[in-house]
């Protein structure tokens, strides 16, 4: 993989935590600035600024007042648009192209929750059943919310998050990736020049061990967390000890189910495209491909080779489609995960390479029940590839996983992809398309992936108190 970069020295995880927050450029090495974690002190003073954001200047203000400084956001991601992408690049190797594809989906995100969540807040009147009157549920905010965010979409993530919250009039103290400093104040900028009041929307660089007090402080209200299985149930736990609403986004290991196709070449760059999104570091990205029998030879080879074309590059360069993984460690953890697949007897069809940071798109096959592999998130360009013998053994392998995430469906049957739909255990399914994400669309996903959702209408009722108002 010819990647140019100076001969820097990679920083491990466990280093960088011993710094407070830093951006190491995952392509190079090189720590470029780091970041103090708050104080106890500074903490408390965001918590308070927070609460006393939500008593006064959230009860004090509309909904159609707090929309129009949303919409000011978007506005100002679009016109700091290069700025924002170039931080990420730094941050976590997103190539730049698709750093500016994740700045202007935030801007969509919340130009559509200033557009539509004064619908979404409207009163909903209730018929009655029985006895005179009327009834209404009404929507209204809960107070302070923590959002703990992950590094892999550093502003996408924010954005489905904050947007809705703070039209609600809800109030955000938001903790960050480690990696993510640079742009994390770089939101909390923006939302400053937005017209945000301070304690609307405070940044916090908060340690790990400071996370559990912020969920304990009964002034916050909610928690909502992008993030792995691990940092999901530990949050989920301490939110339940202090009885606090919880949304939890978690890993996924989405199938890609084939059945049958017109053009197996455009399915084979679907199935590309699906898997290599973020470089591999998506949490509803395709990652296990399941292929019906008559088709598997022809969809191995021609997805094998069209992943082979593509080669880990420098991510600031504008035609790069694959950069580095977020970090060095996130390299060596998928590099053990192959090595333990291929251990266990999965088959090493291509790839499987490392030089730092940056992996080389792997292919694996063979991977059987008892493999760790069959049971794991990749979170990387690696792909596995199952031979299903029917519709009803795709469906079996497909949810044979902890997690249920997304999932992906193509057949030329459109009885069959819904009847397919409907048995796969996920929150998500996408008939004969990829990357169709959408502000519009709910996110979430079942099991081990996850509780709640976000984006859509269903994004914007989740941190909200729903009170019945019944009039005689």
């Amino acid at each position: 993989m010819p990647v140019p970069r100076p001969a820097l020295a990679w920083r491990t995880d466990k280093e960088i935590r011993t710094m407070g927050y830093a951006v190491t450029n995952p392509a190079t090495g090189e720590t470029v600035r780091t970041y103090a974690t708050i104080t106890d002190a500074e903490l408390e003073a965001a918590i308070t600024a927070a609460d006393e954001a939500h008593r006064t200047w959230s009860k004090s203000t509309t909904v159609a007042e707090r929309a129009a400084l949303v919409r000011r956001v978007a506005e100002l991601h679009t016109e700091r648009r290069q700025e924002l992408a170039e931080i990420i690049v730094r941050e976590m190797g997103k190539p730049i192209g698709q750093a500016l594809g994740e700045v202007d989906f935030a801007a969509a995100i919340y130009e559509y929750y200033a557009d539509h969540s004064p619908d979404f807040l409207a009163d909903e009147p209730i018929p009655l059943l029985a006895g005179e009157g009327t009834a209404v549920v009404r929507r209204s905010s809960l107070g302070v919310l923590l959002g703990v965010m992950p590094w892999n979409f550093p502003y996408y993530q924010v954005a489905r998050f904050a947007g809705p919250n703070l039209i609600i009039g809800n109030t955000i103290l938001l903790k960050h990736a480690g990696q993510c400093p640079e742009s994390a104040a770089a939101m909390q900028q923006m939302f400053r020049d937005a017209g945000f009041p301070p304690g609307a929307y405070v940044n916090i660089y908060a340690g790990h061990d400071q996370i559990e007090r912020i969920i304990a402080d009964p002034r916050v209200q909610g928690v909502s967390l992008t993030g792995s299985e691990r940092a999901g149930a530990e949050v989920a736990e301490i939110a339940g000890r202090h009885l606090k609403k919880v949304v939890l986004e978690l890993g996924g290991s989405d199938p890609f189910i084939l059945l049958s196709t017109n053009d197996l070449d455009a399915t084979v760059q679907n199935a590309v495209d699906a898997r290599l999104d973020n470089s591999g570091q998506s949490c509803n990205a395709a990652k296990r491909f399941i292929v019906a029998d008559e088709l598997y030879e022809p969809f191995l080879e021609k997805f094998t080779a069209k992943l082979a074309e593509i080669e880990a590059t420098d991510p600031t360069s504008s035609d790069s489609a694959l950069g580095p993984l977020s970090s060095l460690q996130a390299a060596e953890r998928l590099d053990e995960q192959v090595i333990r697949a291929v251990e266990h007897g999965a088959r090493l069809v291509h790839g499987g390479a490392r030089d730092g940071a940056f992996f080389q798109t792997t292919v694996l096959t063979d991977v059987t029940p008892d493999n760790p592999a069959s049971q794991e998130e990749f979170f990387g360009p690696v792909a596995q590839v199952y031979r299903a013998s029917d519709e009803a053994d795709a469906v079996r392998i497909a949810n044979d996983t902890p997690y249920g995430l997304g999932s992906y469906v193509y057949s030329t049957d459109p009885a069959q992809a819904l009847r397919v739909a409907d048995r796969i255990e996920a929150g998500m399914v996408f008939v004969n398309v990829v990357l169709a994400d959408g502000a519009e669309l709910p996110f979430g996903g079942i099991k081990r992936s996850g509780s709640g959702r976000e984006l859509g209408r269903f994004g914007a009722d989740e941190f909200t108190n729903k009170k019945l108002i019944r009039i005689g």
